[in-house]
């Protein structure tokens, strides 16, 4: 069951120059498929409460969709990643369609925001032999984690398992900015952060957590 929700160690040495948790003491939380309207901006006014600094791996058809809610991420000071133009399985794609869908994120955000992105996730988290060549030429570092929740299953029973259970003081958590989870989301950070506490971990922010590579 632990490899449910926290990836098994033979994937993590084979793929060693992905990023699977963080590289401190410390945790660092992340955000996969936004932004979203009314769910970006109340993540973000709840992480502000905990002082907690996050990644949004966005999705490029939201931010072109609304690029007002980009803007509302990085003015709060967090990071934004780069999930892929349409949160499309890279491994249905061929070499030419993945690199078109990174790239059209990076160049969306450059030329609206002035804004580089660093980071990548892939959708679903399902990747390809050839993904670190594509991204090493685009300047990314793939960002995977060390502990899904399945908040996206709407069920906080579920989170609240996953984060008793598997939480490392170096783990990277996922938790999701999308319509799946908008019920429990808030609940689901309350949740880390009693865990957080509770376990007397730290919560890191993306520089410091990723500082190695950057």
């Amino acid at each position: 069951m632990k490899y449910q929700y926290n990836p098994p160690s033979i994937v993590k040495n084979i793929f060693n120059n992905f990023l699977w948790n963080s590289q401190t003491s410390k945790v660092l939380l992340t955000f996969d498929d936004g932004p979203t309207p009314n769910i970006t901006s109340t993540i973000l006014k709840e992480l502000d409460k905990h002082s907690i600094k996050s990644i949004f791996f966005c999705v490029g058809q939201n931010l072109e969709k609304f690029p007002s809610l980009a803007k509302e991420i990085l003015a709060a000071g967090h990071e934004i990643g780069n999930h892929t133009q349409n949160h499309q399985r890279i491994t249905r794609q061929n070499k030419s369609e993945v690199i078109n869908s990174i790239h059209s994120v990076q160049a969306f955000l450059e030329d609206t925001l002035d804004y580089r992105i660093k980071y990548f996730r892939p959708p679903h988290g399902r990747f390809t032999i050839y993904l670190n060549s594509v991204l090493k030429e685009q300047k990314l570092k793939n960002v995977m984690w060390s502990l899904l929740t399945y908040d996206y299953k709407n069920d906080l029973n579920i989170v609240k398992f996953a984060l008793a259970k598997y939480l490392t003081n170096n783990a990277i958590v996922v938790l999701h900015d999308s319509i799946k989870s908008k019920d429990i989301i808030i609940d689901s950070i309350n949740l880390f952060v009693e865990e957080i506490n509770k376990k007397e971990y730290q919560i890191g922010n993306p520089t410091e957590c990723l500082k190695q590579f950057f």
